[in-house]
């Protein structure tokens, strides 16, 4: 990690908010993030003069072309698309953030799924153009399902270019109805929408006297205000152990610490925890950061946790709540989204990586595939079936060991994990297990 990543994530992760935006191809997702960093002073002066050099530029002389400031690669620029995940650091007065442009176009679904597992809120674009009786495009269709395969809980569906249909809030009112209807069809509590347009600015950072009609927050106001700290917090404690600290074995105050990342809830000295899988139980006797000593750890802290008894844990073993454990088990059914070119094959040999733990596991078979435009899940009949690059299903899972685990809704920290083809080390695929 560079300097500049490092001296950015360096303050509390609670202030951090990480999103993603997704939508279908020319909805404006790289021009609103480059007006999110261009109005939040978050770009640098060489960055503007670069750009303004660029040869691929689309808009008029003179004009900024924010969508350059995220599609980085070379032929993104040269056909004037998004391609991999470009991830972008920011902040204001109020908090920090991390954005992931993902790509629109439907062979790069899997550049979503990695960009969107760690969001915590996915702000999906739709064009107000191309958006007619309230018909939703394919891919708002495919990204807003996955979002809540993954989920995320927080959406805000932004209309873009109402410039270019002249502020017309019936247009606007027809896709709010549309995409309400498509929440309820997928499960989604809950999202706000809002009327802006990224090129011109309107109701990004500041308000839109060209909206009267919209009374709500910009999209930065929205942003800014959301509290996410319950969602971390609010679930059981899990602390996947990265590594086992020991040092002066030779002395009378021997040291033992397990140390790692709280993906969830929190932990305080003397709470009673168990090691899973193993179900050993103790309790917690110090917390350490640095030299530092706490009484409490939240989600997203990377600590030292030291017990009240030498017992044993591993990498790869789990510290969770006593009160709340999480399940064990060495089969299991999970939905997967196949990233590998090489198609799913139940006769090859893969590594399953879930939190910190390794092992080898068995893909028994294909049980549903998940057809992502009708959001429905379709039963496979007969022998395993296979899944192609991109697709997403439900398979049969068998590990050789055994598996501290959540269901993936429930705790995502524990609840997720990816498949490694064990010959060419190439991910396979990214699994929620359920």
């Amino acid at each position: 990690m560079n300097a500049l990543n490092e001296s950015f994530l360096s303050g509390a992760q609670s202030d951090v908010l990480r999103l993603i935006t997704a939508g279908s191809v020319d909805d404006g997702k790289s021009t609103l993030i480059g007006r999110l960093l261009y109005d939040s002073k978050g770009v640098f002066a060489d960055q503007l003069e670069a750009i303004s050099r660029a040869k691929y530029k689309r808009v008029a002389e003179g004009e900024i072309d924010f969508a350059l400031l995220t599609d980085g690669l070379e032929a993104e620029r040269e056909q004037g698309i998004t391609i991999d995940v470009a991830y972008r650091y920011f902040s204001t007065p109020t908090r920090k953030f991390i954005v992931a442009d993902a790509p629109g176009h439907e062979q790069y679904t899997r550049n979503m799924v990695t960009g969107a597992s760690t969001a915590e809120v996915a702000v999906i674009l739709i064009d107000a153009t191309r958006v007619e009786n309230g018909v939703l495009l394919a891919q708002t269709r495919r990204h807003s399902t996955i979002a809540k395969l993954l989920g995320i809980r927080h959406i805000v569906v932004a209309v873009n270019k109402m410039d270019l249909v002249d502020w017309d809030q019936n247009r606007f009112e027809q896709i709010r109805a549309s995409y309400a209807a498509l929440a309820d069809h997928l499960g989604i509590a809950q999202f706000h929408i809002l009327p802006l347009s990224a090129l011109n600015g309107d109701n990004v950072v500041a308000p839109s006297e060209n909206a009267p009609w919209y009374r709500g927050p910009t999209l930065l106001a929205w942003l800014e205000g959301l509290d996410v700290s319950h969602d971390r917090t609010a679930q059981p404690l899990r602390f996947p152990v990265q590594w086992v600290l020991r040092h002066g074995g030779d002395q009378a105050e021997d040291f033992r610490g397990y140390a790692g990342r709280v993906v969830s809830g929190s932990v305080r000295v003397g709470d009673d925890v168990t090691v899973q899988p193993s179900g050993q139980r103790a309790v917690v006797a110090s917390i350490r950061l640095l030299d530092e000593r706490r009484e409490l750890a939240l989600a997203g802290d990377s600590v030292v946790i030291v017990l009240d008894r030498d017992i044993d844990v591993s990498r790869g073993d789990v510290i969770a709540a006593t009160a709340s454990p999480a399940s064990v088990a060495r089969e299991f059914s999970a939905e997967v989204c196949w990233l590998d070119q090489q198609p799913l094959n139940p006769l090859r040999k893969y590594l399953l990586k879930q939190g910190t733990r390794l092992t080898h596991a068995k893909v028994q078979r294909v049980l549903t595939r998940r057809n992502v435009l009708e959001l429905e899940l379709e039963q496979e009949q007969g022998e395993p079936d296979t899944l192609a690059m991109n697709e997403i299903g439900t398979i049969a899972l068998q590990t050789r060991e055994s598996l501290a685990y959540d269901r993936y809704d429930t705790c995502p920290g524990t609840g997720a994990f990816i498949l490694i083809d064990a010959v060419t080390h190439q991910t396979a695929a990214a699994g929620m297990l359920r």
